[in-house]
């Protein structure tokens, strides 16, 4: 056994809100973000954004869709989705409960990431609907929380994709029109 580990720092919420710049904490691990995302990764969480909160507006009052705010899972965790549907009180600040949706369009720098440790983070918090954005196959994996296991299954639609996220709260997201739009 190494005694490396020992001598890790291990940061907390508190040590996280004094610092400068873009950053997660992963169990108290502090993790560099990368710079600011380029105009195709950009306009993609735009247009997911934009498709959620209109498909909630006119009938869920309850939901509310959220671009790059800190969701504070622990003390010594917080990360930050490109996109994040919460319900119920809308976050003063930071998200402090579970989103019930989070959405995350992969980088070269961030892919790893994204198709991994954020997998098993968010499946482990309960977050029922991850989806994972990839901008240069044009494909969304729409992943779903079994209630049972906790862990996620690949939904079997492609487009459009429907979230049941509140009762009386149901969100489409048209893939065809994301990817179908660029410019």
């Amino acid at each position: 056994m190494s005694a490396i580990p020992k001598y890790l720092p291990h940061y907390t919420l508190a040590d996280y809100e004094k610092w400068q710049g873009d950053w997660e904490l992963w169990h108290g691990v502090a993790v560099a973000m990368t710079p600011s995302p380029f105009g195709r990764h950009q306009w993609i969480a735009g247009e997911i954004t934009y498709q959620l909160k209109s498909s909630l507006r006119s009938h869920c009052y309850d939901c509310f869709v959220l671009m790059e705010t800190d969701w504070i899972i622990s003390d010594d965790t917080v990360v930050r989705p490109d996109v994040a549907v919460v319900c119920g009180s809308f976050p003063e600040r930071h998200i402090v409960e579970t989103p019930r949706l989070v959405v995350e369009v992969l980088s070269s720098s961030t892919e790893v990431k994204d198709r991994t440790a954020k997998v098993n983070l968010y499946a482990s918090q309960g977050v029922e609907f991850y989806l994972i954005v990839d901008p240069i196959e044009n494909r969304i994996d729409a992943l779903v929380r079994d209630s049972t296991s906790g862990s996620y299954h690949p939904r079997a639609d492609i487009a459009p994709l429907e979230f049941n996220l509140h009762p009386g709260c149901i969100a489409h997201l048209d893939t065809t029109k994301i990817f179908g739009k660029m410019p």
